[in-house]
């Protein structure tokens, strides 16, 4: 599917929003600029629209072996409220896709969690009935997540439903150092600033049932909140504009998301792994924790392996030492022209104005502070290793 719009895509427009293509949707890469909207969310206060994300909502009585056998982590780990991150992975141990699972109060039903949240009780714990799931695949992944859950589903018999409810919620990020004052001043009935990270409940948002939760992709204190797609405008305008009533956010594109992710080392899908263009297992990508491998998932055993054999590459950061900007597909040598690794994102990093890049380097030259070059245009360019993240945070 392609030419996908989120429920804000005229508010948008409005805004002066510059629009590009992402996984098959057309999302605001900029509102004002780069540069500021970075800079108000390490600062302050930006808000991004991030419904391009999937939602697929998994439920009954084998719901958690389905998201366990298919999810690199434990979510038996998990209670109505909490979430983790994990990775989807192959038989290989390739991994198709990143992911933050959450662990919906028992008894709601796949495909009803977004009409499920008005007048939910916000004691999570209250819920009776079989577990529910919510995981969130990255753009353009929903209906390719869904088959896989639901062709093992059927393959292993087990009883569980999935629902792809991508279009039914609208997703936006709060994030900045001032996100939990806008957020608590968004949600007066609900004190949601008490969440730690990777934990969520029910509040209302501008008077409609969200999932809030303690979630972000910039590095920045933040939260995601989730709410039915059609009370996406009234959400949005909690934060931005002149209905905001604590902090007023700066509006945000996929530009600063991936300056801000970049600065981090957090991986971009598709970018930084893929199946087919750059495939890459947890343990090379350095998010080994999200591995657990007590339990049965699919690419287990090809991990296993791994780990105890170790790996040839590792996902790390590099720091242009010379003028140059680095990008996806730069060669990475060691100086004499000898390519030892490449790299899979790069930009100018507007917080430190320096130029710096991700990407998989032969495990000789990951420590930190070793001295590589980077092919910039047929030219080799001085640059350094670092290990992620590059701003102190």
């Amino acid at each position: 599917m392609t030419d996908r719009r989120t429920p804000l895509h005229e508010i948008h427009e409005e805004r002066g929003a510059k629009f590009t293509d992402f996984g098959g949707w057309q999302m605001p890469v900029e509102f004002d600029s780069i540069s500021e909207e970075h800079a108000a969310v390490r600062d302050s206060l930006g808000v991004f629209d991030v419904s391009h994300m999937g939602e697929i909502e998994v439920s009954g009585p084998d719901a958690t072996t389905l998201m366990n056998r298919l999810t690199t982590n434990d979510v038996t780990a998990l209670d109505p409220g909490d979430s983790q991150y994990a990775a989807i992975t192959n038989a290989d141990g390739v991994m198709l896709d990143d992911t933050v699972v959450y662990r919906l109060p028992d008894g709601i039903e796949a495909g009803d969690g977004a009409a499920a949240l008005s007048g939910l009780d916000r004691d999570l714990d209250a819920g009776d009935g079989d577990p529910a799931y919510l995981f969130v695949p990255n753009a353009g992944h929903d209906e390719q997540m869904y088959d896989r859950w639901i062709d093992y589903r059927d393959e292993q018999g087990l009883d569980a439903a999935v629902e792809n409810a991508t279009d039914d919620w609208a997703m936006l990020a709060v994030q900045g150092p001032d996100a939990a004052d806008a957020v608590d001043d968004a949600t007066p009935a609900d004190r949601v600033v008490g969440l730690s990270k990777f934990e969520a409940t029910v509040a209302a948002v501008a008077g409609a049932d969200s999932w809030v939760a303690r979630t972000g992709y910039t590095g920045e204190d933040g939260f995601e909140v989730m709410c039915p797609a059609g009370d996406a405008e009234a959400v949005w305008a909690a934060f931005v504009g002149e209905d905001a009533g604590g902090p007023t956010a700066q509006p945000c594109g996929l530009g600063a998301r991936d300056t801000l992710r970049t600065e981090m080392g957090y991986l971009l899908s598709g970018q930084d792994f893929d199946p087919e263009s750059e495939p890459r297992t947890p343990y090379e990508a350095r998010i080994g924790f999200v591995v657990k491998l007590d339990t049965e998932f699919v690419g287990r055993d090809a991990l296993e392996a791994q780990k105890e054999e170790g790996v040839d590459e590792k996902f790390v950061g590099v720091r242009l030492l010379e003028r140059g900007v680095p990008r996806n597909g730069y060669a990475v040598t060691d100086g004499d022209l000898t390519r030892v690794g490449q790299l899979t994102s790069g930009t100018m990093s507007p917080t430190l104005d320096e130029p710096i890049g991700l990407g998989y380097l032969h495990e000789h030259y990951t420590e930190p502070g070793t001295e590589v070059s980077v092919v910039v245009r047929g030219d080799e360019k001085r640059a350094e290793v670092v290990i992620p993240p590059f701003v102190d945070r």
